[in-house]
């Protein structure tokens, strides 16, 4: 009925009014009628004008409701809007894939990159298309779907909503992954949806198996017919109900996948036996629909099934948030959703309770476990002002603390995100793959047309003819083909993560496998990264404790393990550390700082001799320093050599047994550090790396990696510090020692959380057990495929055999995969 308070209401010549309630207009607008992809481009160009705040269309029944701002747009000035934009859609119905054309892009909109997790994808070549789709948008520079995941990234200049709105035109639904709590709410839909589908194939194979024993007996008896209808009939309009809903949809788009032709297939033979049975014939294909159905049923589940258990690593990573959290507000406890804390909230954490999120200490002390994201085994002290990481257990004492980080920028989900993208990247062989299963499908269903008409212009009879094209239809899976690669790569990336290696991306799984050199920094990288002051040599008219407390002043806010070690030894004389005027840090050379009246200088010999500072008092002890594998650290003051520091730090535990077993490997080794040569040479001795350059500034090891790289070598790199960061990015691989800087993590490729470089060796073999599983899946699926098609165009299978072999045949890639978890591969 037409809304009787707008004036403007008689003048609308392509849409009339419905509906009109708090600044919220609904309209009919005849020339949506079905007209799905038209309501998508009138959604884009509605969400345009800043005064519309939501737009929904509803194009089977031509509804177009949208939200308004009155100040910005008023309501007559909305429908105005609106019915020019319906009348101009109406001019021309766009063609298809030329949509594009008809969205304008703003350039004003930041690009960003949405997370997002897709329901409905039933098939590798349901991802194809929602990528494929999801580019053909202008607005969108990048699109990357995972049917294994079952999520997608995707870059570009649309806000969430639209991009959700563009994924459900297309007949699936997207849910947002921002937060954990929203992915725990995800994985509660996975165990409904896979208890959902073990209710339809389990269903689906009680009542097929009678239809199947009946049409083997093959009966004269009407009953028996009607019978075997009777039963199918649940199984293919119920059980097999998804597979028309998602044929449907994407025939609304002009594109087909797996469903397509299980759709094809059950109902042409579906519909056929209706048809014999009405005219009394006994070639029927009842069971041989429901059969089908059942048959993929079954797989999907054990598919479904399969890919939960390569989940797992995910899953324990999410859980490790907890759901809820005690909030301290007037004086109160109150227990809130983790997703209501926002930043700078007061939270408790009683003992025993996980950390909900990251956050400073404001008062307590305790001990808090963190090994499950930073590697340290044993339980940290923790009070007022030390910071506390989210999904951390707390030890015996209660904590209060102060919210820093909520949702996707806590360290928790900063891992998960990158554990997520790892499992979502495509390998180079990944793209023939897509592309090959791009054009599967149609060319099957041209196969299973021209076997038809072959073997009716042979003289084979209808139903013998129809059997073969629906046979053909069946045995083609481009499910096995689109699933080879990123199930593989779901089961890897997770197997690492689980034991401690976290990938950033797909590529250096792949590539780790094929390293011959790796290079090494020293401290903090193949030593513990825990150095300890041992000696102190003095030259200066100050006490010691003076000469300390200068120092230690200046490396205050140094994040350099040795300043780490100087600043520690002060605090543990109790020495009163100030806080410096000036603080300049020189990367792989020392610092400047100015304390006090005084002006220091700290770093490595060959720095203070370039600032002019003579140090031939230092000399001596400083090289018997470096003999006994301590780092001397040279001090001056005002312009004058003023003591020498010894800092030892112990090799890590594994350390000559990780290189060792590179050695094994034909990987050479090599030693590249800031260090002096002797220091250097003495801890390469100790953990046997043959090849040492010490005095190396952070240029140097880049060039040092660019000359290998020039010598044809394929290099991996090691570091931990800030010093490292250009050569970690130029590396083939980088890995960053998981308790090194910010810098140095966000560069790497591969984040080893426990500090455990023996963990190289393991990403390396993993990378060569992935790719192995990869190729043998790859094998398996085009060998599949190469064989079934031509026996089936042939007329040698039967329709449920064909069904059946075409549902394993995916498990079977789930299957082989999942051998990683068990460190097979082989």
């Amino acid at each position: 009925m037409k809304s009787q308070n707008l004036p403007l209401a008689e003048q609308l010549q392509h849409c009339h009014i419905v509906h009109s309630l708090n600044n919220r207009v609904r309209v009919i607008a005849p020339t949506l009628h079905k007209d799905h992809e038209r309501a998508y481009i009138l959604e884009i160009l509605l969400h345009k004008h800043p005064g519309i705040r939501q737009v929904r269309t509803v194009a089977d029944i031509a509804s177009v409701a949208v939200s308004f701002d009155p100040k910005t747009l008023p309501q007559a000035n909305l429908l105005t809007f609106l019915d020019a934009i319906i009348g101009n859609l109406g001019q021309k119905r766009p063609a298809a894939g030329a949509t594009a054309a008809d969205i304008v892009v703003d350039p004003g909109q930041p690009e960003q990159e949405v997370n997002l997790a897709i329901e409905g994808m039933t098939c590798a070549s349901c991802a194809l298309l929602i990528e494929m789709l999801l580019q053909r948008d202008p607005r969108i520079s990048s699109a990357s779907v995972n049917y294994a995941t079952e999520t997608a990234t995707v870059r570009g200049r649309l806000g969430k909503d639209q991009l959700f709105a563009c994924v459900q035109r297309m007949g699936y639904r997207a849910q947002a992954l921002d937060t954990l709590s929203q992915r725990k709410l995800l994985i509660g839909k996975e165990r409904q949806k896979l208890a959902l589908a073990r209710r339809r194939a389990v269903w689906a194979n009680l009542l097929s198996l009678p239809a199947i024993a009946i049409a083997m007996a093959m009966p004269h008896a009407r009953w028996l017919h009607w019978l075997e209808f009777g039963l199918t009939l649940p199984v293919v309009f119920w059980a097999g109900r998804p597979f028309f809903e998602k044929a449907w949809s994407l025939a609304q788009h002009r594109s087909a996948n797996m469903d397509t032709l299980v759709a094809l297939g059950v109902g042409a033979a579906y519909t056929y036996s209706v048809g014999a049975l009405l005219a009394r014939k006994r070639e029927l294909y009842f069971e041989a629909a429901a059969g089908i159905v059942a048959f993929v049923l079954l797989g999907r589940y054990l598919e479904e099934s399969a890919r939960g258990k390569a989940h797992e690593a995910i899953r324990r990573l999410i859980d490790m948030q907890p759901q809820t959290a005690t909030l301290l507000r007037d004086g109160q406890e109150i227990t809130v959703n983790i997703d209501d804390v926002v930043v700078g909230d007061v939270l408790l954490i009683r003992p025993g309770e996980k950390v909900p999120t990251d956050g400073t200490v404001i008062d307590g002390l305790s001990t808090v476990d963190e090994s499950l994201v930073t590697g340290e085994s044993l339980p940290v002290v923790k009070e007022t002002g030390h910071k506390l990481i989210g999904g951390c257990v707390n030890g015996s004492g209660a904590l209060r603390m102060r919210v820093t980080a909520v949702g996707a920028d806590t360290v928790l989900a900063g891992i998960i995100h990158m554990v997520d993208h790892a499992q979502a990247a495509k390998l180079p062989i990944q793209k023939t793959v897509d592309q090959v299963s791009a054009v599967f499908v149609p060319a099957v269903m041209a196969i299973s047309g021209l076997t038809l008409a072959g073997w009716l212009a042979a003289g084979a009879g209808v139903t013998r003819a129809f059997g073969n094209a629906i046979t053909v239809l069946l045995i083609a899976c481009p499910c096995a083909l689109g699933l080879a690669t990123p199930a593989a790569i779901m089961v890897g990336t997770g197997q690492s993560a689980k034991r401690g290696i976290f990938i950033r991306n797909g590529e250096s799984l792949e590539m780790a496998s094929k390293l011959n050199v790796v290079v090494f920094d020293k401290t903090g990288t193949i030593t513990e990264g825990k150095p300890e002051v041992t000696d102190l040599i003095n030259i200066s008219r100050r006490t010691d404790q003076q000469m300390l407390a200068l120092v230690a002043a200046a490396e205050l806010n140094s994040e350099h393990f040795l300043g780490k070690a100087i600043v520690a030894k002060a605090r543990e004389d109790g020495i009163a550390i100030k806080a410096a005027k000036t603080f300049a840090s020189i990367p792989g050379r020392g610092i400047h700082a100015g304390i006090g009246s005084h002006e220091l200088l700290v770093g490595n010999q060959s720095w203070l001799s370039e600032q002019g500072i003579p140090l031939d008092a230092l000399l001596e002890p400083a090289a018997a320093l470096a003999a006994a594998g301590k780092t001397p650290v040279f001090v001056a003051v005002d312009g004058k050599a003023a003591a020498l520091l010894g800092i030892a730090d112990r090799p890590r535990a594994n350390a000559r047994r990780a290189i060792e077993r590179l050695h094994r490997l034909g990987v050479k080794t090599l030693m590249v550090t800031g260090d002096t040569a002797a220091t250097a040479h003495y801890i390469a001795g100790q953990v046997g790396i043959d090849q040492v350059v010490a005095h190396a500034r952070p240029e140097r090891k880049l060039e040092i990696i660019h000359e290998l790289q020039a010598q044809g070598a394929t290099v991996g790199m090691i570091g931990d510090g800030v010093n490292d960061a250009p050569a970690l990015a130029a590396a083939d691989v980088s890995f960053a020692i998981g308790t090194g800087t910010d810098v140095a993590i966000e560069t790497a490729d591969m984040t080893l959380v426990h500090g455990d470089i023996i963990k190289v060796v393991e990403a390396m073999e993993l990378s060569g057990d992935t790719l192995r599983i990869i190729k043998q899946n790859l094998f398996w699926a085009f060998g599949y495929n190469t064989v079934a098609i031509p026996v089936a165009v042939l007329g040698k299978l039967n329709p449920m055999i064909a069904s059946g072999a075409m549902a394993l045949s995916s498990v079977s890639v789930v299957l082989n995969s999942l051998r990683l978890q068990r460190g097979g591969g082989a």
